[in-house]
C-alpha cells in the first residue's frame, strides 16, 4: 500500500543512496552507498508495539508488530527525531520519555523550541495522525460530505466559514451546496458565535463526521438568502486537477486548471490537462493553485517540467534537498521530463508533454503550501518569470518522509529544499506580484472571478489592476488578510518519495 512504499523511500535514503537517488530521479553524479549505522537506533525498535496488532489492517506495516513495551515506542520516537530531524541539535535536551504519557506526547515536545526570523514559530509542520487516516488522504480521498470550507482565523469569534469548493456528485452537490455559501448553523446551532466546549463539540461532529452514513443539516447563506441542506457523509474521491479550458486573448491563448493536490491520483488528469494545452497551442498558463496545501515532490516536478520544458530545465536542478548532517544529503533532483505511470503502469516512462514557456501566472492564497511552493521556487531557479495573483503563499520549504509505528505516523521535518540557484528562503512565504482576494461570487476558471481577471489584467498591462468588481466578495476576504483552506495538517506538506 502507499504509505510503506513512501517508508521504504525514506529509508532508502538514509540506508542505501544510489546513483538514481532515492526518488529514482536522473541525478548530477552516481552518490556511493551509505551504511545503515545512522539509523541504526530507530530500526533497533521500530514495530515494537505495546499492543502489537494482528495483520496488516491499515496497509503500513512492512511486516506484523512484535511484541515491546511504551518504552519501546517512546525509544522509537527519540531515536528517529535524533537521527533525521532537521533541527534535531535544537531540540532541549531536558527532555524525558518517562515525563509523557503516550509516544505521542512525547514526539510533540521533541522539535524546536526557537521563532523564525520574522518572529514566527520555527516548526509549525511537527504532527502525528493515525496511519489508516494518513493511507486514505493520501490516495486522494476524503470523508465528510464532498465540500472544501475556507476559514478566517482560527479561535475568532464569529466565525467565517465559506464554501469554496464542492466535488461533482458528493452529497454537498447534490444537494445544492455552491461556491460562496456560507455555513450559519450545524443541526440547529449556532455556528458563528458559539463558544461552548460542549456545544463546538457537537458542531464539529457535524462538520466532520466520524464515520460514513451519518445525517446532518446545515444552514446555509446565499446571497442575503438563508435555507437548509440536508446531508449523509461518505468517503469521496477529490479531482486533483480541474476545469481545464483555454481563454482566447487579443494576444494568444491562455490554458487554466485548477490544481488541489499533488497527490498519486494527479499525474494521470495532470498529464492529460497538459497534452490538451499542448495540442491547442496555448502561448501562457494561468494556473490556479490557491488551495493547493502539497503532496508529492515528483508531481511537483513533473508539473515543473511540463510548464517549462526542456530548453529551460535540461541537466538543471528541480530541487535539492538539504539534511541535518548526520547522514549524506540525497543527491539533487534532476526536471523529470517522462511519467512515472502512478495509477497506469502502462504510462511509466513515457515522455512528458510541455509547454515551453518563459513566463507563468501562478494563482496563490494562505493554501498554497509546501509542494506548491516548490513549483514556484523551481522555476523561479531556472529563470522562468513566475507572476503570482492572490495573497501570499504559506511558507513550508521543507519536506517529509512519513514514518509509521505501531497505528501512528510521524511527520518530522528532515530537509530544507533549495533550487537551481541554490535558493529556498521562504519560511514566510512567497509574496504576491498582485495583491487581490478570493472571488466566491464566481466559479473557478470563470474569467469574471477576481484572480483569474486580475491575472489576465496583468498579462495584457504589465501592471495589477485596481479595484475589481466582485473582487472583495462583499467583503469577507481581503488579499492582506485571506480565509485559510479548513484541512488537516497532513495535507500541507511535502513528500519525498516514491511510491513502487
Amino acid at each position: 500500500m502507499l504509505p510503506y512504499r513512501f517508508i521504504v523511500s525514506s529509508l532508502a535514503v538514509l540506508l542505501s543512496l544510489s546513483a538514481c537517488g532515492g526518488d529514482s530521479f536522473p541525478v548530477a553524479q552516481p552518490e556511493p552507498p551509505i551504511e545503515p549505522e545512522p539509523v541504526a537506533k530507530t530500526l533497533a525498535v521500530w514495530n515494537l508495539c505495546q499492543t502489537p496488532r494482528t495483520g496488516l489492517k491499515d496497509g503500513f506495516l512492512p511486516y506484523p508488530d512484535k511484541q515491546g513495551t511504551l518504552a519501546d515506542e517512546k525509544a522509537f520516537v527519540r531515536a528517529w527525531v535524533d537521527e533525521i530531524y532537521l533541527w534535531d541539535k535544537e531540540v532541549p535536551a531536558s527532555l524525558r520519555a518517562a515525563n509523557y504519557a503516550t509516544p505521542v506526547d512525547y514526539f510533540a515536545a521533541l522539535k524546536t523550541p526557537l521563532l523564525s526570523a520574522s518572529g514566527n514559530v520555527k516548526d509549525r509542520f511537527h504532527f502525528t495522525y493515525p496511519s489508516a487516516q494518513w493511507e486514505e488522504i493520501s490516495n486522494g480521498l476524503t470523508r465528510g460530505y464532498g465540500v472544501s470550507w475556507v476559514r478566517s482565523s482560527s479561535g475568532v469569534l464569529p466565525r467565517t466559514w465559506i464554501a469554496a469548493a464542492v466535488e461533482p456528485q458528493s452529497s454537498a452537490a447534490l444537494a445544492g451546496v455552491q461556491r460562496g455559501d456560507q455555513l450559519l448553523m450545524v443541526d440547529g446551532l449556532d455556528f458563528l458565535n458559539s463558544a461552548d466546549s460542549a456545544i463546538v463539540a457537537r458542531l464539529n461532529a457535524g462538520i466532520t463526521p466520524a464515520s460514513e452514513g451519518e445525517p446532518h443539516q446545515l444552514t446555509l447563506l446565499r446571497e442575503r438568502r438563508q435555507f437548509d441542506v440536508s446531508l449523509v457523509s461518505g468517503t469521496h474521491p477529490v479531482a486533483p486537477v480541474q476545469h481545464v479550458g483555454v481563454i482566447d486573448t487579443a494576444s494568444g491563448k491562455v490554458g487554466y486548471l485548477t490544481f488541489n493536490n499533488h497527490n498519486i491520483a494527479a499525474e494521470k488528469p495532470l498529464i492529460a490537462a497538459f497534452t490538451r494545452l499542448q495540442s491547442e497551442g496555448v502561448s501562457d498558463l494561468v494556473l490556479d493553485m490557491r488551495y493547493n496545501g502539497g503532496g508529492l515532490l515528483l508531481i511537483a516536478n513533473e508539473l515543473a517540467y511540463m510548464i517549462a520544458g526542456p530548453a529551460n530545465t535540461e541537466g538543471k536542478v528541480f530541487e535539492r534537498l538539504l539534511n541535518n548532517g548526520k547522514v549524506q544529503a540525497p543527491p539533487p533532483t534532476l526536471f523529470r521530463s517522462t511519467s512515472l505511470g502512478l495509477g497506469d503502469p502502462q504510462n511509466f516512462n513515457k515522455p512528458l508533454p510541455h509547454l515551453d514557456l518563459k513566463r507563468v501566472t501562478i494563482l496563490t492564497g494562505a493554501g498554497t503550501c509546501s509542494a506548491s511552493e516548490s513549483v514556484i521556487n523551481s522555476l523561479r531557479g531556472v529563470d522562468v518569470e513566475v507572476n503570482l495573483i492572490g495573497a501570499a503563499t504559506c511558507g513550508k520549504p521543507y519536506a517529509f518522509g512519513p514514518m509509521p509505528n505501531c497505528g501512528t505516523t510521524y511527520f518530522v521535518i528532515q530537509y530544507q529544499g533549495v533550487n537551481n540557484k541554490g535558493s529556498g528562503d521562504y519560511a514566510d512565504g512567497f509574496a504576491p506580484t498582485c495583491g487581490v482576494a478570493d472571488d466566491f461570487r464566481h466559479a473557478l476558471g470563470d474569467v469574471a472571478e477576481g484572480q483569474l481577471a486580475a491575472a489576465l489584467h496583468y498579462r495584457a498591462s504589465g501592471s495589477c489592476p485596481g479595484q475589481l468588481a466582485g473582487m472583495l466578495a462583499a467583503g469577507r476576504s481581503g488579499a492582506n488578510n485571506p480565509l485559510r483552506p479548513v484541512r488537516p495538517e497532513l495535507a500541507e506538506i511535502a513528500i519525498r518519495g516514491v511510491p513502487r
